[in-house]
């Protein structure tokens, strides 16, 4: 037998530690269909309760009462709103590029529930007389998928941007995408500490490695890279600049109408849905429930349909920080939004990856040296060491960088001269308010007018 054919065997017989840790084996292909039609209404559901709790919540915000006719307590006003746009005419642009302009919205919405597929909702629960989870799918590389996902989605932005033959839509779908773009970059790199915790890409060995201690902890700068990336990806305020309605009147789907235009807007609250739910799974436990309540009863409430009940609050405390931060900060200018990404978020992420794979390796030994017992946990004194060179480095870097701001800020302050020579550069130069020009003197030495007498006779 040849050496290929017995490696072959063994790695046929190796666990591998990235492998799902989900069973399908007793689902069947129809309870598979069940459960994607039930991830569907789920999420078509919650956009409709979103969307009416955030016009409720922004309202209160900003002491007005928001929806409260349609329905008891104005809850039916999101769902006549919806067959309002159908009711509507659906226009078509003369100059647009038809086949496109159609299917740009439907790219744009389907993308968005595809990604929802690997989520974890909740533990092996009993349905219709079998073993599921409450996940429709799960692969080794269950996360790069989202993000591969969410790539594709850009193609609806930008398609609808260009097919609509209109200038404004182009500037938005250009902008849209570069944002798009840009903020997937340091959302991929603020999961890869995430992947060197837990060892490995899918979803539910992920939540599973979060059994005694959410990564949220000792991850917060992914963490919190992630949440900014978000709400960057999703277009959202304070960062929605591919729909400034002062500069681009709507952005990207300026020309869209009726079911068109109710694509977009379905697409854009379940991306909201998606990436918080896949910050719930890699930060928050996922359907995991919170250390106090998960030691009741031998973990009583980390069984059955409780997964689902905890992983829906964390899923809707994500909701409620998307509508507190377009009810509390103002739009910024795009320039400074890609500047954060590119300039600061980027390099950041690439750094704290660096030291993220430094504190997993001397955890798991591969740096000898002594280590401290906390609280049943062992620190490694090297770890320690390099956190607080890197903790030191940190705040020399802040504190050269304020001085450096102070002195700039002294510059910019100081108050210009009363009187300038406009002819001191060699060109002229007008000056400020409240300056004077330096007149020229027209003495002239005798000295200087026998060197110009000689030069001139030569």
């Amino acid at each position: 037998m040849s050496t290929l054919t017995y490696a072959t065997q063994a790695l046929a017989q190796a666990p591998f530690a990235d492998n799902p840790s989900t069973d399908f084996t007793d689902t069947p292909w129809w309870l598979h269909l069940v459960k994607a039609l039930f991830v569907f209404v789920f999420l078509l559901v919650n956009t409709l309760i979103v969307i009416w709790f955030e016009r409720r919540v922004i309202g209160r915000m900003q002491q007005r009462p928001g929806p409260n006719r349609t329905g008891p307590f104005g809850l039916l006003q999101t769902l006549a709103d919806g067959v309002k746009l159908a009711l509507k005419e659906d226009l078509t642009p003369k100059n647009a590029d038809k086949v496109v302009f159609a299917l740009a919205p439907a790219i744009a919405g389907a993308m968005a529930f595809v990604s929802f597929a690997i989520i974890p909702l909740g533990p092996t629960v009993s349905m219709f007389g079998h073993r599921t989870p409450l996940q429709l799918t799960d692969i080794p590389v269950a996360v790069l998928l989202v993000l591969a996902v969410a790539g594709v989605g850009v193609y609806g932005i930008v398609l609808a941007g260009w097919s609509s033959g209109s200038t404004y839509p182009l500037l938005g779908g250009l902008r849209s995408t570069a944002q798009v773009i840009s903020y997937e970059i340091a959302m991929g790199l603020s999961l890869v500490a995430v992947f060197l915790y837990s060892g490995s890409m899918s979803t539910s060995q992920i939540v599973g490695a979060q059994k005694d201690l959410w990564y949220i902890l000792p991850l917060v700068p992914s963490f919190l890279v992630y949440v900014v990336t978000m709400v960057g990806e999703t277009n959202r305020l304070p960062f929605d600049l591919a729909e400034g309605e002062g500069e681009l009147t709507g952005g990207f789907h300026t020309e869209y109408s009726s079911l068109k235009f109710a694509m977009f807007f379905l697409g854009e609250y379940v991306n909201m849905f998606t990436v918080s739910a896949l910050a719930t799974t890699m930060f928050l436990g996922g359907w995991m429930a919170p250390p106090g309540i998960a030691a009741i009863n031998d973990g009583m409430f980390n069984h059955g349909w409780w997964g689902l009940l905890w992983f829906v609050i964390k899923l809707w405390l994500f909701m409620f920080f998307f509508v507190w931060l377009r009810g509390s900060l103002p739009r910024v200018r795009y320039d400074q939004f890609m500047r954060f990404g590119w300039k600061f978020l980027i390099p950041v992420t690439l750094a704290w990856v660096v030291v993220a794979a430094f504190m997993k390796a001397s955890q798991l030994g591969y740096i000898a040296g002594p280590s401290l017992t906390f609280n049943g946990r062992e620190f490694p004194v090297v770890s320690i060491a390099f956190v607080v060179v890197l903790a030191g480095a940190v705040l020399v870097i802040a504190w050269l960088r304020d001085n450096k701001k102070i002195e700039q800020d002294a510059i910019r302050n100081t108050p210009p001269p009363e009187e300038i020579d406009p002819f001191a550069g060699g060109y002229p130069v007008p000056p400020l308010p409240g300056q004077r020009l330096k007149e020229p003197s027209l003495a002239i030495s005798a000295g200087d007018t026998a060197t110009d007498k000689e030069a001139t006779r030569g």
